[in-house]
């Protein structure tokens, strides 16, 4: 587990994306509480909310993060608006959450901004797609079809998939036309975690692309070498963001400064309350200086001394016919909470730092199954399976 934390620790280092980079710009607009998707257009952000909710586009001013301009498109509805992006000509809103993998009407609206520009009620075209190779639309909760990130490249619209089961993402293209397609599968990327947003730089050929692990940390990946047939084939940059507990969302690029949307979260049981907020982080000069194919660094032989030295064991224990789980956790590294998670990598239960105290964890509310008991650190997760039965 040591030489696990240390790897990360080294890898943020080598990459340039330091940990006290991060910072909360602020919390966002309770109008905007499921934020989803985000662009920066004529000086202002705009984003939108997700499942069920208006299909309206909000601008926020990026120093005051008030609502300055609200945009209804009126020949539409936000069956599960997830993710914006632009053109030169065209502001583009992904209608493509599926989390059931059901869905037959995914589409993405298309809107001039000459139109936007002029006016507070516009109308959209709509880009209807399925996927070329689904073939099944049985209901599944958390299946493979989702999607939550979206970019353009060239005359093409690229749709990254949000895959629940397999923890990984896909690339589908499709024109940026008016009309109904078949969405073309490009390729994959095992990004082991769910990717929620993308910005995409075609002078550079870069992509960027933000999401969450299974146990709720936030990452950022730099993709290389995109091109309009490929996404994937060039070199990949996976680093953790410090930014604690947060359901990321969706990113955007302001010169070399990236902002970061999270949404509102709020659970009884657990308790846990997480605010809509707004993250701000910039890449340093050693993210430019990456080789197209980075060699993992190698363990150095004596501990570096810029590097905070952990040492963790965890051990867990329990009766047989108990809903007690007992822990011994060996650290000599500040954490700020502890988690239960279940099988497919949902938070079930949440404990604060301040309340964790007696080594122990009731699990009277949690039915029969496999699961994990993980402790947070700044920027890393360490994490047990036990089975609960």
């Amino acid at each position: 587990m040591k030489a696990f934390l240390l790897h990360i620790a080294l890898l943020l280092s080598f990459v340039g994306l330091p940990q006290d980079d991060i910072s909360v710009v602020g919390s966002l607009p309770q109008q905007v509480w499921e934020t989803s998707g985000l662009i920066f257009y004529n000086g202002k952000l705009i984003t939108h909310n997700d499942s069920g909710n208006t299909a309206q586009l909000f601008e926020i001013d990026t120093t005051s993060l008030q609502i300055t301009r609200t945009v209804t498109i009126s020949n539409a509805s936000n069956t599960d608006w997830e993710a914006l992006t632009q053109d030169d000509e065209f502001i583009y809103i992904g209608d493509i959450g599926n989390n059931s993998g059901i869905r037959q009407d995914l589409n993405i609206l298309k809107i001039a901004k000459s139109d936007y520009n002029a006016s507070d009620v516009i109308t959209a075209q709509r880009i209807d797609y399925l996927y070329e190779d689904q073939d099944e639309f049985t209901s599944q909760q958390n299946s493979d079809w989702d999607a939550e990130a979206l970019f353009v490249s060239g005359d093409d619209l690229i749709i990254l998939t949000k895959q629940w089961q397999s923890q990984g993402t896909v690339a589908y293209r499709l024109p940026k036309l008016q009309g109904a397609f078949l969405a073309e599968r490009l390729d994959s990327y095992q990004v082991d975690g769910l990717v929620t947003g993308a910005e995409y730089d075609p002078m550079s050929g870069t992509l960027y692309l933000i999401g969450y692990s299974s146990f709720l940390a936030p990452f950022f990946v730099q993709v290389d070498g995109v091109s309009e047939t490929t996404i994937f084939s060039g070199s990949t940059t996976k680093v953790n963001l410090s930014s604690g507990l947060a359901q990321t969302e969706a990113i955007t690029k302001i010169g070399n400064t990236f902002y970061v949307s999270s949404e509102e979260f709020n659970a009884s049981s657990p308790p846990i309350s997480s605010a809509a907020r707004l993250f701000r982080f910039s890449l340093n000069d050693a993210m430019e200086e990456v080789p197209e194919n980075p060699e993992e660094p190698e363990e150095p032989e004596e501990p570096n001394p810029e590097l905070p030295e952990i040492n963790d064991q965890l051990i867990l224990y329990r009766s047989f016919d108990s809903k007690i789980l007992n822990y011994r956790l060996d650290s000599d590294a500040p954490i700020f909470g502890m988690g239960v998670f279940d099988s497919i990598g949902r938070l079930v239960l949440f404990v604060p730092l301040e309340n964790i105290g007696d080594n122990s964890v009731d699990l009277a509310e949690l039915p029969p199954a496999m699961y994990h008991l993980a402790f947070f650190y700044g920027d890393a997760i360490i994490s047990k399976p036990f089975i609960l039965n």
